[in-house]
C-alpha cells in the first residue's frame, strides 16, 4: 500500500455517531425513508453507526429497533451509556449536594425543573410548558412529584426549561459558576442540560473510540445544537445541519443542507459514504 492510500485509510471513517433531534430527525419527530435507508448502507458497509442524544433511553428506543442499531448507545448527553437492549455499560451521576444546588439555581432563576433519575423522568407538573411535547416525543410520559428531595442519589440529568431567552442565558451563567463540577448545555433554545462533568458529547466521542477500538481519527460526528460542537473537536470528521446556528456552522468540518431536507442523508451519502473506496 502507497502512502498516500495509507493516509486515506488512516482517515476513513469507521464509525458515525449522530445527534437526534434535530439531527436525525425531522422537526416532526419524523426518521425519513431517506435517512432510515442512508443508516442500513452505512451499517452494510461496515461503518459502525450510533446516535447520541440528551433524551433517555426508553426514548431512543424506538429508533433503535427500527435502525437495528448494534454499537452503544449514549443516552443524557452521555450521563449514561447502554447497549441496544438498553442495559448499562457506564453511567455518570450527578451528586447529590451539586443536584440540589442546580434545582435551587434554576428555581432561582424562574426556570421550570425536570429531574432524570435511574430509568425516570420526573416533573411536579404536567402542564407546564413543553412536558406535553417531550412526552411525545420520549413516548413515554413522566412521574408526577410533589418534590424533588427523595430522587437526588441517582439524578443522571436536571433540565432547565425556558422559552424565554435572557432568562435562560442568565441561568446558563449562573450554573457555569458551578465550575468543572457539572456540565451544562443547551440541547434545545429552551432546554438547558446540566449533567455530571464527564457527561457530555466530548465524551462520548472519547468513550465510544475506547469502547469499538476506533482511532478518533475515523469517527465522524454531526449535529446541530451547540452542545454537539465538543463531540465535533474530537472526531476526524464533523458536520453541522443547515438548521444549526453560524456558530455551531463555523465549528464543522462541513455543513449540510436542514432537517428539513434530509440534511442528515445528504451528509451521509457525501461526506460518509464518499470516503469508501
Amino acid at each position: 500500500m502507497n502512502a498516500a492510500r495509507r493516509a486515506d485509510k488512516a482517515h476513513e471513517v469507521r464509525l458515525v455517531v449522530a445527534d437526534v433531534d434535530g439531527t436525525l430527525l425531522t422537526p416532526d419527530k419524523i426518521l425519513t425513508p431517506r435517512a432510515r435507508a442512508s443508516v442500513r448502507t452505512i451499517i452494510d458497509a461496515g461503518i459502525a453507526f450510533t446516535i447520541t442524544s440528551g433524551r433517555p433511553p426508553r426514548g431512543m428506543k424506538m429508533l433503535i429497533d427500527d435502525l437495528d442499531l448494534r454499537s452503544p448507545v449514549t443516552a443524557f448527553n452521555g450521563g449514561l451509556v447502554v447497549r441496544p437492549n438498553l442495559s448499562i455499560v457506564s453511567e455518570h451521576l450527578v451528586a447529590r449536594t451539586l443536584a440540589q444546588a442546580v434545582i435551587d439555581i434554576l428555581k432561582d432563576g424562574k426556570l421550570d425543573v425536570w429531574v432524570y433519575a435511574g430509568s425516570e423522568w420526573y416533573v411536579t407538573s404536567p402542564h407546564r410548558p413543553h412536558v406535553a411535547q417531550e412526552e411525545w416525543t420520549v413516548r413515554f410520559p413522566p412521574t408526577v412529584v410533589s418534590t424533588y428531595d427523595g430522587l437526588l442519589d441517582r439524578v443522571v440529568k436536571i433540565v432547565g426549561v425556558s422559552d424565554d431567552a435572557p432568562t435562560m442565558t442568565r441561568c446558563i451563567a449562573n450554573v457555569r459558576k458551578l465550575g468543572e463540577l457539572v456540565s451544562a448545555a443547551q440541547s434545545q433554545p429552551y432546554y438547558l442540560d446540566i449533567t455530571h462533568p464527564r457527561a457530555n458529547k466530548g465524551e462520548v466521542v472519547d468513550v465510544l473510540s475506547a469502547l469499538l477500538a476506533i482511532p478518533h481519527a475515523q469517527i465522524a460526528t454531526i449535529g446541530d445544537m451547540p452542545n454537539d460542537v465538543l463531540m465535533f473537536q474530537r472526531s476526524g470528521l464533523s458536520i453541522a445541519m443547515g438548521n444549526a446556528s453560524a456558530e455551531v456552522q463555523g465549528a464543522a468540518t462541513h455543513v449540510t443542507t436542514s432537517n428539513t431536507e434530509d440534511g442528515f442523508a445528504l451528509a451521509m451519502e457525501r461526506y460518509v459514504l464518499g470516503t469508501r473506496t
